[in-house]
């Protein structure tokens, strides 16, 4: 049998969703003792066991809001009345059970690593992004400026891209420094499943790619999801401030996606 952990780590690093169940407190006699586990996809589908019948059952139900909400939660069963003979479940104890989310880390894909990337990979490092730098200029791409990223790909564009892997939970910040860079990412990022993609220049800029592109095929469909020019709008003018503002806009992007963010807490 597939080893839980093994697959919540293959579940993760392909842009996937699960939760984790497992039995956190036992009193009687229960199904399964303290620390069983069982892993519930986002299919539906399990590995593992904490009892069978109703309980896994009910876990399962449970486990689909845990994913949703992204948020853990504790559930209490009571193994001795009525309600669980009917169910089947007479074991004469009780247990609790977390169920906790299994979220895939986002991946933040950086084109280029100029001054503006120096300061976007450090702010997605500290808001839980994986970062992934990519550009064809070694003195540039390396560890040295670059000391917090995950990844550093110092190659051709055209070659690294088919190369990466990206999935609806991929970010791509396009800020190489050239027209001619920024459209040939462009090109190939509006054609994957990144739940974001941006484009840093002016206006014009933007018009003058996607025409381009539009003319070799792409739609305008897949043009109309890019975030360009790139960033929200806070009149930033130093490399600092335009990271500040594009990372505002991925975390936004990010929150709306998850349904999260500071409109939907409860004090």
């Amino acid at each position: 049998m597939k080893d839980i952990f093994e697959e919540i780590v293959r579940i993760r690093s392909e842009g996937g969703s699960a939760a984790l169940a497992t039995v956190i407190r036992t009193e009687g006699s229960t199904p399964r003792k303290e620390g069983s586990k069982m892993l519930i996809r986002g299919d539906g589908t399990i590995l593992g066991s904490i009892g069978g019948g109703s309980l896994e059952a009910q876990v399962c139900r449970e486990a689909m809001d845990v994913i949703k909400e992204a948020r853990p939660k504790v559930l209490h069963f009571n193994l001795t009345g009525e309600e669980a003979a009917e169910d089947g479940m007479v074991c004469g104890g009780n247990t609790d059970v977390l169920v906790e989310p299994i979220l895939a880390q986002p991946t933040l894909h950086i084109f280029g690593a100029g001054h503006i990337s120096l300061s976007i990979s450090k702010i997605a490092k500290m808001v839980g992004f994986k970062v992934v730098v990519i550009d064809n200029r070694t003195e540039f791409a390396n560890t040295d400026r670059f000391p917090e990223a995950d990844e550093i790909l110092a190659e051709n564009f055209a070659r690294v891209l088919s190369k990466l892997k990206v999935n609806r939970l991929s970010y791509i910040v396009i800020v190489t420094r050239g027209h001619q860079f920024d459209e040939k990412v462009l090109e190939w990022a509006v054609k994957t499943e990144a739940g974001y993609i941006g484009m840093i220049g002016s206006r014009e800029k933007k018009e003058a790619v996607f025409s381009h592109l539009q003319s070799k095929g792409i739609s305008e469909h897949l043009l109309g999801g890019v975030h360009a020019p790139i960033g929200i709008d806070i009149s930033a003018e130093t490399p600092e401030e335009i990271a500040v503002s594009i990372m505002a806009e991925i975390i936004k992007v990010r929150r709306e996606r998850e349904g999260t963010g500071i409109k939907n807490w409860k004090v």
